[in-house]
């Protein structure tokens, strides 16, 4: 259902998947770079967001600031994927805690966990990470070889980790990512989709398949 997230810079546009009982957790889940086309409509994100649901999660998707009827306006200094700048996208951090506060507010004394796509991932690891009231943080194709991303709450954390990645990323190689997931602390898993690019094109549905798969059993 379409809700309202209050935000730092105005009213966030968002859709909730609930559950007819009481969910196992709430999540909130981001997604990739707005400059980029990424909204909460991307296919990565609708599709894990329904994995997450089918395990009897309650889900948030939003949208950040500027993009489609949220108010406000995008970090510019975060417009470049290959290009962005140390210390900017504070503006969709702040977002992503006013969304952790609604959904906290919504389900008191519910597993809360982070989640996101790309950009999305980052800003959910980073923002998860440093939130104690964040259980678990869950990352899909996550910028860990992009300049200007950097990841250090996240490396310091001992939550769970869970992430999917594509084996044929052009924008964040596969390689890369094994790098950056053996500096994990545990505990963590990472998923590997055979022949998905990073917008996961005609793999989608193996995003949310994969999620429910890592996270349907956790406790």
């Amino acid at each position: 259902m379409q809700v309202e997230v209050p935000g730092p810079a105005g009213v966030l546009e968002a859709l909730l998947d609930e559950t007819s009982v009481t969910p196992r957790a709430a999540v909130v889940f981001a997604h990739p770079l707005p400059s980029q086309g990424g909204t909460m409509h991307t296919k990565a994100v609708f599709q894990g967001a329904k994995g997450l649901a089918r395990i009897g999660c309650a889900v948030l998707r939003f949208n950040f600031r500027g993009v489609g009827q949220s108010a406000g306006q995008s970090d510019e200094g975060l417009l470049r994927a290959s290009d962005a700048p140390a210390g900017q996208g504070r503006g969709e951090m702040d977002d992503y805690r006013a969304a952790l506060d609604w959904m906290a507010a919504r389900y008191p004394g519910i597993p809360l966990w982070a989640a996101g796509f790309s950009f999305g991932g980052w800003v959910a690891l980073e923002t998860g990470a440093a939130d104690p009231r964040v259980s678990v943080l869950i990352a899909i194709a996550p910028p860990v070889n992009r300049s200007g991303y950097s990841f250090p709450h996240t490396l310091e954390s001992t939550k769970p980790k869970f992430l999917i990645q594509g084996d044929l990323d052009e924008l964040c190689p596969l390689q890369d990512m094994w790098a950056f997931y053996a500096k994990l602390k545990e505990p963590k898993e990472l998923v590997v989709i055979d022949g998905a690019t990073h917008l996961f094109e005609g793999k989608t549905e193996e995003v949310g398949d994969a999620l429910a798969g890592l996270l349907g059993d956790f406790e």
